[in-house]
Parts: structure tokens; sequence; C-alpha cells
């Protein structure tokens, strides 16, 4: 059993880094990530591609709904991009 755990030291097995060989001293802490804040503008876009795609098959009364709600998420979506960058 002291040859089987030696065996494993020696070839880095059970190391925290065991895929790269290498020891604790080469991870690095991982850059924070700036998440956006949820919106509900891209379920918006493509609700409304759906209703114009929808529209187009069955009455011109779907599709203009279909486009007002796919312009509306494409504002919502651009302003808050923009109002994010000015943060």
């Amino acid at each position: 059993m002291a040859q089987e755990a030696e065996n494993r030291a020696a070839h880095g097995a059970g190391a925290p880094n065991s895929a790269g060989g290498g020891s604790r001293d080469d991870w690095h802490a991982p850059l924070p990530a700036r998440l956006p804040k949820p919106t509900v503008a891209p379920a918006l876009l493509a609700f409304g591609a759906c209703l114009v795609a929808w529209g187009v098959l069955t009455s011109w009364a779907i599709t203009g709904v279909g486009l007002v709600l796919f312009v509306l998420g494409v504002k919502s979506w651009v302003g808050d991009k923009r109002h994010e960058q000015r943060e």
C-alpha cells in the first residue's frame, strides 16, 4: 500500500491540478465577472419574432402585434445596453 501511495504522489494522481501536473502555486484567482442585469427584452424580442412569423401565415393583426413587440424588445434591449455602458 505504501508503494501505491508513492506511485500516485510521483505521477500526480490525486493532486489538485493533476491534469497539468503542477501545484496550487500556478493557480490564478478568476477575474470578477461583470454580469448584465436581468431584463425581459430578449424574451420580448423572441416572442415578437415568433408572432411575426405566425402572423405571416395566419393574419395581419398578429403580424402587427408581433412587429410592435419586436420593436419594443429591440428598443428596450438597446436602451439597457446604452444605460449600462454609461455606468
